[in-house]
């Protein structure tokens, strides 16, 4: 371009003005592609965790179905069933086989019979020989010292104060 020619000069800017336009414009385009791009991933992975969220309730009710309250109630039934019948053989095995042993209450009514009269034997013996006890002193106990009575006659009378 030559230096005087405004026309010429007049006309690049023009040109550089709509080129910036256009870069300008291009940017924008750019800048919107990659938010929608951005965009159309978290909806891909939103569809994809509800379709993972959508798999596990239904494979709950499916157990849940398949395991349902009654058929719980069953289980549970049929295992307290169960422990009481080997408590009942545990029972049965405990049980003594001696046909000689005799009902434990009337053991014990024998047994609380004997003891009555080992008791009523025992009331009967005559009196065991009298225990010696030492002899008593017959001389007088020395008096408390003069503090000690004082000590004693101010306790009775906060005692008597109370």
């Amino acid at each position: 371009m030559a230096k005087g020619d405004k026309k010429g000069a007049l006309f690049a800017m023009k040109r550089k003005k709509l080129y910036e336009t256009e870069i300008d414009k291009i940017e924008n385009v750019k800048m919107t592609l990659e938010t929608q791009v951005i965009n159309l991933e978290s909806a891909s992975q939103n569809a994809e965790t509800f379709k993972a969220m959508q798999a596990g309730t239904s494979t709950m009710k499916k157990i849940r179905n398949d395991v349902g309250i009654d058929a719980v109630d069953n289980v549970m039934d049929e295992i307290k069933e169960e422990m009481d019948m080997a408590s009942e053989i545990n029972n049965a095995i405990a049980q003594p086989v001696d046909p000689l042993l005799t009902d434990e209450d009337e053991l014990l009514a024998e047994l609380n019979e004997l003891e009555t009269a080992d008791l009523e034997a025992e009331l009967l013996k005559p009196a065991p020989t009298p225990i010696s006890l030492p002899q008593a002193p017959a001389s007088k106990l020395p008096s408390l010292a003069k503090d000690e009575e004082d000590d004693l006659k101010q306790l009775e009378a906060e005692l008597a104060g109370l």
